[in-house]
C-alpha cells in the first residue's frame, strides 16, 4: 500500500511485495498528474460540449507526453479567473483560467447574488432588474443568454438585446430600462481568440454617479467574494425561459437620441465626406444610421470591414491604435476622396479619427489627446452658441470637463479658458463617468463621452456625431482639423505627447521597475530638472489611490509612470508643453517639442535601467 505519511506520492497502486520497485514521483510528475485529475473533473461538469472535447484531447495529448499541451493545461488551470473592476477578460478555452461556459455561469450567479443582496437592501421588497448585451465574438451570444437564465432564475427581472450590439447600447439600456445592473459580453478591442464581461450597475444597486457606469471599487470586490462563494456548479439554477428579448426599439430610440445631439441650428455645415470602419465589429449599421440622421449622409464602409466577423480577419490586432489596423480605410479614403476617416473598435466604445495633413499630404491618425482637445473645444463653442444646448441635455454654466491623469493638460486650459471647472481622474472610465455635473470626458486611449446624460461610459458612436460636426464645420470654414488644432496651440500652447510601453513576460519585473524608481528617483528629464515627484499609491483628496509615479519638471515636462491595469506592460505617458507666439513660430515648436520628447523618453529608459 501507498505510505501516505512518509510526504511522498507514488506513482499508480502497487503492493508491498513490489516495494523494491517504487519509484518517487518527480515535481514535474506530480504536477502533470494534478493537472490531468483537474482536467477531467472540469470535463465531467462542462456543459459545452466543445470545450469538453477540447479538454479530453488535451489530456490524452499531455497524457502521451505532448510538451504543448501540457502548457496548455497548465495556463488553463494555473488559477481562477480573476474578476476585477474590468469584469473578466481572457481567451476563450476550458477551464478556471479560460472563458468559457463554466465561468461565466458561476461569474452570473455571483453576479446575481450581489445584485439580489444590494437591492433588498437599497429597496426592500423591489425585484431587481437587469440588461445583458454582447456583441459578435465567438460564444458571445451563449454567455449573454446564460446570464440571463442565471439571473432569469434568481428572480431578477431580465432583458437581453435582441441582436449583438455595440456597448454603449447595452450602457445606454441600463439607464434608460431603469436597471440595477448590466452584463456586457465582449472582449472589445482584443484579439480574436478572447471574449470578456463587463459589468454595470445602476438604479438602486449603486449610488447616483455611478449608475449607468462601470464597476469601480468596492463593488468589485464584493461581487468577486459572491462569484467565490458560488457552490457546484450544479447547484446554479438556470430558466428555460421567462426573460425578455428587448424590441429592436431600444436600439433606434439610442439613435434617435444620439443623432439628435447634433445641433444644426447652430453648425449648420453637414458637407463631409466620411470613411468610417467598424473593424469588423458592431458598430457600423448603428454607427451610420446614427450620422444619416444627423445629417451626415456621405457616409462609405470600409466593405472589408463592414460586417461583424468574429475573426477580424483584415487586421493583425482589431485596435485602431495598432500600427496597420486602419490602413485599409486609409486606402478607402485616398480612393473616395474623403475629408475624415472614423474608426470604431469592434464594440465601438472607442473612436480613431484620420484626416489628410496639410502640411505633409500625408494622411495620418490623430492622437487622443488631439481629438479629445478638439472635442472639448467643440463642445465650449456648442455651450457658447446656446446655452443649455450643449451635448446631451440638461447643462450648465457649472458643468464639469474631465480627463484621465495620464491624457494631455490641455484640455484644463481649454476649460478654464471658457470659465468651466475641470477635473483629473484615475484611468478609466469608471472613474470619468463618475465626476458630478460631467459635461464631457475622455482618455487618451481613444475613449470619449460627450453625452453622459444618455450613456455613462466612453461612446464611440455619440463621438462620432461631434467629431463629424467639428470636422464639417472646419471644411466650411475652408480649414481643416489641423489648423483648429493649431489655433488651440496659439492661445493654449502646444501641447506633445508620447507613449513608451514595455511588456514583461514576468509581472514580477513591473514591481522591479517601479521599485528601481522609488528608491532611486531620476533628478531630471530631458534636461529638466524634476521639481515635484508624486507617488500616486499614496493617493490624494483628489484620487483614490493606484500605482503610479508623477514627474513634473521646472519646464513643465510631465512624465507619468505606471503598469497596465489590463495588460504584462509598464506605461509611460510623455507630455511637454512649448508657447508659442504666433502660427509662423509652430513649424520651431514642434520640432523642438520632438526633441525634448526624445530626450525624455531616453531618460525614462535609463531610469528603468533598460
Amino acid at each position: 500500500m501507498i505510505d501516505q505519511s512518509s510526504g511522498l506520492s507514488l506513482v499508480g497502486e502497487v503492493s508491498a511485495a513490489n516495494d523494491a520497485s517504487l519509484v518517487p514521483m518527480t515535481s514535474s510528475d506530480a504536477e502533470l498528474t494534478r493537472l490531468l485529475g483537474d482536467a477531467r473533473t472540469w470535463a465531467a461538469q462542462d456543459p459545452d460540449p466543445a470545450t469538453a472535447a477540447t479538454l479530453t484531447e488535451l489530456v490524452r495529448l499531455a497524457g502521451d507526453g505532448s510538451a504543448a499541451a501540457r502548457q496548455e493545461l497548465a495556463d488553463s488551470f494555473s488559477g481562477t479567473l480573476q474578476f476585477g473592476t474590468a469584469g473578466l477578460r481572457a481567451p476563450l478555452g476550458p477551464g478556471p483560467n479560460r472563458m468559457n461556459r463554466v465561468v461565466v455561469r458561476r461569474a452570473a450567479a455571483g453576479f446575481t447574488a450581489f445584485l439580489t443582496g444590494a437591492v433588498a437592501q437599497a429597496s426592500p421588497g423591489t425585484r431587481p432588474r437587469a440588461v445583458v448585451g454582447y456583441d459578435a465574438r465567438h460564444n458571445s451570444e451563449i454567455f449573454a443568454e446564460e446570464t440571463a437564465a442565471v439571473l432569469t432564475a434568481a428572480g431578477v427581472e431580465t432583458f437581453l438585446m435582441p441582436a449583438p450590439l455595440p456597448t454603449p447600447l447595452l450602457a445606454y439600456a441600463v439607464r434608460a430600462l431603469e436597471c440595477d445592473g448590466g452584463v456586457m459580453v465582449t472582449a472589445s478591442h482584443n484579439p480574436p481568440q478572447d471574449n470578456g464581461y463587463k459589468v454595470y450597475l445602476g438604479r438602486h444597486a449603486v449610488e447616483e454617479s455611478g449608475r449607468g457606469a462601470q464597476i469601480v471599487a468596492p463593488y468589485d470586490a464584493l461581487i468577486a467574494a459572491d462569484i467565490d462563494a458560488v457552490g457546484e456548479l450544479s447547484g446554479v439554477a438556470l430558466a428555460t425561459e421567462g426573460w425578455t428579448v428587448l424590441d429592436p426599439s431600444v436600439a433606434a430610440d439610442y439613435e434617435a437620441a444620439v443623432a439628435a445631439l447634433a445641433r444644426p441650428e447652430h453648425f449648420r455645415a453637414r458637407e463631409l465626406k466620411i470613411v468610417l470602419t467598424p473593424m469588423h465589429g458592431v458598430g457600423g449599421a448603428t454607427a451610420v444610421a446614427v450620422l444619416h440622421a444627423a445629417g451626415f449622409t456621405d457616409v462609405t464602409l470600409v466593405s472589408e470591414q463592414a460586417k461583424p466577423d468574429p475573426d477580424f480577419p483584415t487586421v493583425n490586432f482589431p485596435n485602431p491604435e495598432e500600427p496597420g489596423a486602419l490602413d485599409l480605410a486609409l486606402e478607402t479614403a485616398a480612393r473616395v476622396g474623403a475629408d475624415i476617416v472614423i474608426a470604431n473598435d469592434p464594440d465601438a466604445d472607442r473612436a480613431a479619427v484620420a484626416a489628410k495633413d496639410p502640411d505633409t499630404g500625408a494622411w495620418r491618425m490623430l492622437r487622443g489627446d488631439e481629438v479629445g482637445a478638439l472635442l472639448g473645444a467643440h463642445i465650449v463653442a456648442r455651450m457658447t452658441a446656446g446655452r443649455g444646448g450643449g451635448s446631451g441635455g440638461g447643462e450648465t454654466t457649472a458643468a464639469v470637463f474631465a480627463n484621465s491623469i495620464v491624457s494631455s493638460r490641455l484640455l484644463a486650459r481649454i476649460a478654464a479658458a471658457a470659465g468651466y471647472a475641470h477635473e483629473e481622474t484615475l484611468t478609466g472610465f469608471k472613474w470619468i463617468a463618475r465626476v458630478p455635473g460631467l459635461l464631457f470626458g475622455y482618455e487618451e486611449a481613444l475613449g470619449y463621452c460627450v453625452a453622459p446624460s444618455l450613456v455613462r461610459d466612453k461612446d464611440g458612436i455619440s463621438a462620432a456625431v461631434l467629431i463629424a460636426e467639428f470636422a464639417a464645420a472646419a471644411k466650411a470654414d475652408g480649414k481643416s482639423i489641423f489648423a483648429t488644432l493649431d489655433e488651440l496651440y496659439l492661445v493654449h500652447g502646444l501641447h506633445a505627447s508620447d507613449q513608451l510601453s514595455i511588456r514583461v513576460a514576468d509581472l514580477g519585473l513591473l514591481d522591479a521597475m517601479m521599485n528601481r524608481l522609488r528608491v532611486s528617483p531620476p533628478a531630471s528629464f530631458g534636461g529638466s530638472a524634476v521639481e515635484t515627484v508624486t507617488d500616486l499609491a499614496e493617493g490624494s483628496a483628489q484620487l483614490p489611490p493606484t500605482d503610479g509615479l508623477l514627474y513634473l519638471t521646472k519646464d513643465l515636462s510631465r512624465i507619468i509612470i505606471r503598469p497596465s491595469g489590463t495588460e504584462p506592460k509598464l506605461k509611460c505617458y510623455l507630455e511637454v508643453i512649448r508657447n508659442v507666439g504666433s502660427a509662423a513660430e509652430l513649424p520651431e515648436a514642434r520640432h523642438e517639442a520632438r526633441v525634448a520628447l526624445d530626450a525624455v523618453l531616453a531618460d525614462v529608459r535609463e531610469a528603468l535601467g533598460l
